[in-house]
C-alpha cells in the first residue's frame, strides 16, 4: 500500500469537512479556556482534556509556574526529577541527554512537541532534550507505560509531551529576564501571553551561552516558540504554533579520547495549523496539519562534510463524541505521516521516504461516579515494514469518599525499525529490509491517596514491561547488518509524594526501584540506576522572598568503561541544588540558584565529567 498519496488526500478531506462541521456549530456555546495553573486537566493520557484524578494512567505534569518557581529552564532539568524516568547526560550543558522511562531505551520513548512527533528511530532528539529550553508558557506532561494505542510507534516506555498553552486574558503578562554566572554563562528571555478581541497569543524567546568547564565545550542556543488562537465564533477556534531551536555545540569528547576540534550545529523547526470545532456539549473535532524538520551538521577537523536531514509532514483528524448522558465518550481519529531521511557524506548516504496511515479509537466509560474505564485500539500501516495493531486498557476506582484511587493499566507497544536499520547507510553496513518492529507488553497497578483540603497526593505504582524482537547490529559479518534478536524486561516500584506541609511550605519526594535486564545476554541494562531518590522542598517566607532546595540521589548502576568497553559498577552520587527568589516589587524580582552545591565529582556517563558547582544570578521584569 502506497501511503504517500494518503497525506495530501487526508489534508484536503480534513479542510473540506471543516466548513461543513462549522456550519452546524455556528451558535453552539463553548466554555471559556481556563488559565493554565488553575486547570486540573491533562491531555496526553487520552488525547483529550481529562481530570488527572480519574485517570488509570500514571501522568506527571510540570506547569510553567512550577518550572519558574524551581528555576528549571531546560528539558533535561525538568525531566531529571520525574519518578521512573532516570536521565543521563554526557557531561555539561548542551550534551546529549538520554532518558530511560521505566528502564526502556531513549528511542523507545515518544517525544511530542505541540502534538508533532519529534522523535523516531532515525531522528536522535537527545541533543534537543539536552539543549532546548522550556518556554514561559510551556507545559510538560509525561505518561508512563506503553502508549502506542494513541500515538503509534516508539511509545513503549511512554510519551513526553511539550505543548504551548493557549494565551489567557486572565493571565495576560509580559516578562523579560537576564541571567549570568559560573562558566561564563549568560542568557536572557522574553515571554508574553494574553488575549484581546478574540485573539490569544503566547510567545517566548530564550537565548543562552556557556563555556562549560572543560576546554572546547561551549554551547550556544536560541529557542523561539509562538502560539496564536483566533476565536472565529463561540464554536470555532483556529490557530497555529511555531518553534525554532538552534544549538551550536563544541564537544571535548571523553576524558580518555578528547576531540578538541569537534563542533556541531543542530536546527529544529516545528509548525502546525489547526482548527477546533464544537457542536454543543457532545461533539468536538480537531484538524491538525503539521511539519517538522531537523538539520544536524557535525564538524570535525580533517573529516569530510556530513549532513543529516529529517523532514516530517503530518495530517491528523480527531473527533470526540459524548454518549449515554456523558457516561461514555468515544475518541476516534486518523493520522497520515510522510517521513524523509537524508544523510550525506563522502562515506555514508541514505535518501529514503516512509509513509504511514493509522486509525485509532479510544473509549472512556464511567458506569458510576466512582469507576472510570478506558479501552482503545490502533492500527498502523507503514509502507516499509508492514502493519501493526496495538491496544490499551485502564481502570480507576475512587473509594473512601473519593480520597483514595485504585488504578491499573495494560497496554502493548512497538518501535518501528528505522530507515537506517532497514536499508543501511554505506557499503559495509547494509541494513535489513526484513526487520520486524520491536514489541512490548506492559502493565502497572497502584494507588493514589489524596490528602484532605487539597493538601496534596501520595502515590505508589508497581510496573513491568516485557520487550521482544529488539533490534541489534551484528558486526561480525562483512557487510554488517541488523537482526531481531533481543529480549528485555524492566520492572519496579515508583513512589511519589507532593504535599503541602504547611501554609507556605510544599515538599515533593520521589523514589524509583528499577530492575532492567537484557534477557538475551542475561545482563543488566546499562546506566539504569536500581535506586533513584529525588526531593524538593520549597518555602514562601512572605514579603516576596521564597527559596527551595532539591536533592537527587543515584545508587547502584552499571556503565561501560570508556577505555576498555567492559561493564563495571559506577559510583553512586548525590547532587544538591538551591534556588532563591525575591520580589522587590510587583514588576522587579531577583533570583539566585546554585547547581551541584556540594561540588560533587561524578559522571552520569563514564568519561564525561559533570559540572562542578555553578552559581547563577538573574533579574526579571514584569509589565
Amino acid at each position: 500500500m502506497n501511503n504517500r498519496f494518503w497525506l495530501p488526500k487526508l489534508a484536503a478531506l480534513s479542510l473540506a469537512l471543516a466548513p461543513a462541521l462549522s456550519a452546524q456549530t455556528q451558535k453552539a456555546p463553548v466554555e471559556e479556556p481556563q488559565p493554565t495553573q488553575l486547570s486540573p486537566y491533562v491531555t496526553v493520557a487520552t488525547r483529550t482534556p481529562h481530570s488527572q484524578r480519574t485517570l488509570g494512567t500514571v501522568v506527571d505534569v510540570i506547569t510553567p509556574e512550577e518550572a519558574q518557581r524551581r528555576q528549571l529552564t531546560s528539558f533535561g532539568d525538568v525531566l531529571g526529577d520525574i519518578v521512573g524516568a532516570p536521565t543521563v547526560r554526557t557531561g555539561a550543558a548542551g550534551g546529549i541527554n538520554s532518558i530511560f522511562l521505566r528502564g526502556t531505551n531513549s528511542n523507545q520513548t515518544l517525544f511530542l512537541v505541540d502534538g508533532i512527533r519529534m522523535s523516531d528511530s532515525d531522528t536522535d532528539y537527545r541533543n534537543f532534550l539536552g539543549g532546548a529550553a522550556i518556554g514561559g508558557g510551556d507545559t510538560v506532561e509525561i505518561a508512563r507505560g506503553p502508549q502506542s494505542t494513541l500515538y503509534g510507534a516508539d511509545a513503549i516506555g511512554g510519551v513526553i509531551s511539550l505543548r504551548a498553552e493557549r494565551g489567557s486574558a486572565a493571565q495576560s503578562k509580559t516578562r523579560v529576564g537576564l541571567e549570568g554566572g559560573t562558566f561564563k554563562s549568560v542568557g536572557g528571555y522574553f515571554h508574553s501571553q494574553g488575549e484581546s478581541s478574540g485573539v490569544a497569543y503566547n510567545v517566548s524567546v530564550r537565548g543562552s551561552h556557556t563555556d562549560n568547564e572543560r576546554e572546547n565545550n561551549s554551547f550556544d542556543s536560541i529557542n523561539t516558540s509562538a502560539r496564536i488562537d483566533v476565536e472565529v465564533d463561540p464554536a470555532i477556534n483556529i490557530g497555529a504554533t511555531v518553534r525554532w531551536f538552534q544549538g551550536d555545540y563544541e564537544s571535548p569528547g571523553s576524558r580518555f579520547a578528547p576531540t578538541l576540534d569537534e563542533e556541531s550545529q543542530e536546527q529544529n523547526f516545528l509548525g502546525t495549523v489547526f482548527s477546533e470545532f464544537r457542536n454543543g456539549e457532545r461533539l468536538s473535532s480537531r484538524v491538525t496539519l503539521g511539519a517538522q524538520s531537523r538539520r544536524f551538521v557535525p564538524e570535525t577537523a580533517g573529516t569530510a562534510d556530513y549532513v543529516v536531514k529529517n523532514r516530517r509532514l503530518i495530517a491528523d483528524w480527531q473527533t470526540l463524541y459524548l454518549l449515554c448522558d456523558d457516561k461514555l465518550s468515544v475518541t476516534a481519529g486518523v493520522t497520515a505521516e510522510n517521513l524523509h531521511t537524508k544523510n550525506t557524506s563522502a562515506w555514508a548516504n541514505i535518501n529514503k521516504h516512509q509513509d504511514l496511515l493509522a486509525f485509532y479509537i479510544n473509549q472512556e466509560f464511567h458506569p458510576t461516579e466512582n469507576i472510570y474505564l478506558t479501552g482503545g485500539l490502533r492500527h498502523d500501516d507503514f509502507d516499509t515494514f508492514g502493519e501493526k495493531t496495538t491496544g490499551r486498557a485502564s481502570a480507576a476506582w475512587l473509594v473512601a469518599n473519593k480520597q483514595l484511587k485504585l488504578r491499573a493499566s495494560y497496554g502493548t507497544g512497538f518501535r518501528a525499525p528505522s530507515l537506517i536499520e532497514l536499508y543501511g547507510v554505506y557499503g559495509s553496513y547494509v541494513g535489513n529490509p526484513n526487520l520486524k518492529p520491536e514489541t512490548s507488553r506492559g502493565w502497572d497497578a497502584g494507588a493514589d491517596f489524596y490528602l484532605p483540603e487539597d493538601r496534596g497526593v501520595i502515590g505508589v505504582t508497581w510496573f513491568e514491561n516485557r520487550l521482544r524482537d529488539l533490534i541489534a547490529t551484528d558486526y561480525t559479518p562483512i557487510p554488517s547488518t541488523t537482526y531481531n534478536v533481543g529480549r528485555a524486561r524492566t520492572r519496579g516500584v515508583e513512589v511519589k509524594g507532593d504535599v503541602k506541609l504547611a501554609e507556605r511550605t510544599r515538599g515533593q519526594l520521589g523514589y524509583t526501584y528499577l530492575e532492567a535486564k537484557n534477557q538475551s545476554a542475561d545482563e543488566r541494562l546499562l546506566r539504569r540506576p536500581r535506586h533513584t531518590v529525588t526531593a524538593d522542598l520549597g518555602q514562601d517566607f512572605g514579603n516576596g522572598l521564597s527559596a527551595g532546595i532539591g536533592v537527587r540521589w543515584i545508587v547502584d548502576r552499571e556503565d561501560i568503561d570508556a577505555q576498555t568497553f567492559a561493564t563495571f559498577n559506577a559510583e553512586d552520587y548525590t547532587t544538591l541544588r538551591i534556588y532563591v527568589s525575591y520580589a522587590v516589587n510587583e514588576q522587579l524580582s531577583l533570583r539566585l540558584r546554585v547547581e551541584n552545591a556540594l561540588d560533587e565529582s561524578y559522571e552520569e556517563a563514564h568519561g564525561y565529567p559533570a559540572l562542578g558547582t555553578g552559581t547563577f544570578f538573574g533579574v526579571d521584569w514584569k509589565f
